[in-house]
């Protein structure tokens, strides 16, 4: 009887306080376990270095990452075909430095309380970008203008709810128009201890944009950004995709020496007092925001048009299902 009542899984206990209690009794069991499992691993891995044999391998965790689908569309680094189709694409001439880049921010037709708090942030975060109050110009007319002004991007922020929900990243003069979904925002003013970024130019990195379509999507995004960084300004701004949600990130950083504690040894340090502790770099982080995620709703060929517009790649309901494949 006690054995079969220690077996009882909590989503069969009806009482809502004793279920909580037995959920909580088999998380600290596993936190044992897990305990125990660490402490015997170390022991067999330092009984090995001692006796100078190699020690036990290491299991890699199975992960969503490691057990992805092979894909035919990820980019190799030997991949002639894709590089030579960079120097003929939309973005080559700006990604040259042939151009600078300038870009028109504006809204939807419904603006919102949080929309013009977070284009100030955009503001800040990408170079040469201004902002134009929509009115009621027609997206066409506004990118017709945006052509005529020299401007080589146009980001359109949509908002839902007094929330934006949205952005449309339209290169120019003849597209791409990707439409990403906006999810996770966070302002500026909202991160606590937050850093106020300078007007340097930012330093970009972007990471696991692995396959044809993650390539093109990568080199939209770096033609927003001026390809000279000035590094004395320590500003990043980082794109990271991951399960083909893009997690943006801004920050600035510094480099500092500090003494390294594990260096020197407790017994040492009581023999010599005197012992010079060695000094380590470390780099120190301020997120100076935004903070928000997107996710690849559309890529469209040319400049934007829902009617009679052609699209490169949808994103379908269905490919939320399988968790293994990835398409960035």
């Amino acid at each position: 009887m006690a054995k079969d009542k220690e077996a009882l899984l909590p989503s069969a206990i009806k009482n809502k306080e004793k279920r909580s209690q037995v959920h909580a009794k088999l998380k600290h069991q596993k936190k044992v376990e897990k305990r125990k499992k660490a402490k015997a691993r170390e022991a067999a891995e330092k009984k090995a270095l001692e006796l100078g044999e190699e020690p036990p391998p290491k299991k890699t965790p199975r992960t969503i990452e490691n057990t992805r689908e092979f894909d035919e569309t990820v980019c190799k680094p030997d991949d002639e075909e894709l590089f030579a189709g960079n120097d003929a694409d939309e973005f080559s001439s700006i990604l040259k430095q042939e151009y600078i880049p300038k870009v028109l921010i504006t809204t939807s037709r419904f603006n919102s309380t949080r929309g013009p708090a977070f284009i100030s942030d955009l503001l800040s975060v990408i170079p040469n970008a201004h902002y134009y109050k929509r009115g009621t110009y027609d997206l066409k007319k506004i990118v017709e203008y945006a052509k005529k002004k020299d401007f080589t991007s146009v980001i359109v922020v949509h908002t839902n709810r007094r929330e934006p929900d949205a952005l449309l990243v339209i290169g120019l003069p003849d597209g791409p128009t990707a439409h990403f979904k906006l999810s996770k925002l966070v302002l500026r003013k909202d991160i606590k201890n937050h850093g106020n970024p300078t007007s340097h130019q930012p330093e970009l990195v972007l990471t696991n944009f692995t396959t044809r379509l993650g390539h093109r999507i990568g080199r939209l995004i770096q033609s927003l950004f001026p390809q000279d960084p000035n590094f004395c300004g320590r500003r990043v701004v980082t794109f990271h995709n991951q399960r083909d949600f893009i997690f943006f990130r801004h920050h600035r950083y510094i480099f500092e020496t500090k003494e390294d504690k594990e260096s020197v040894s407790k017994g040492k340090e009581k023999k010599d007092k005197q012992a010079t502790p060695k000094e380590k770099v470390i780099a120190r982080l301020q997120e100076c925001g935004p903070r928000f995620t997107l996710k690849l709703i559309s890529l469209q060929h040319g400049t934007f048009d829902t009617k009679g517009g052609e699209y490169e790649w949808v994103h379908k309901p269905e490919m939320d299902t399988s968790r293994r494949r990835f398409f960035l």
